[in-house]
């Protein structure tokens, strides 16, 4: 049987890709802008803000979630979610390697 081609790739571009595409997506960043301006958010505030239902920013907040960039908590009713700023800082410094390590392999000219 043939192993997931995903598999074939070492940790750090799995790691990278999955940061990629949690941003992948406007209301996402959007979110993420709406959470940097208040530090702390609870989910109806960002419903108020973003032209989303309630159910389509919970989805996105999971996402987020999921990709490590938000930390939140659930209590009854309220959801309470900031940015995780220790996982921007170890993606940032991983796309900044990327960058730099692919500009240093360019070649001197391209079309």
């Amino acid at each position: 049987m043939a192993s997931p081609k995903l598999e074939e790739f070492i940790k750090a571009e799995q790691e990278l890709a999955a940061f990629a595409k949690s941003l992948s997506h406007p209301a996402r960043i959007a979110i993420l802008k709406v959470l940097a301006q208040k530090n702390e958010c609870i989910c109806g505030e960002i419903v108020e803000v973003l032209p989303l239902a309630q159910s389509t920013v919970s989805q996105h907040l999971k996402e987020l979630k999921e990709a490590g960039l938000i930390k939140g908590t659930v209590e009854g009713p309220r959801s309470c979610y900031c940015i995780n700023w220790k996982a921007f800082e170890k993606f940032n410094q991983s796309f900044n390697h990327l960058f730099h390590k692919l500009k240093d392999q360019q070649a001197s000219s391209c079309c």
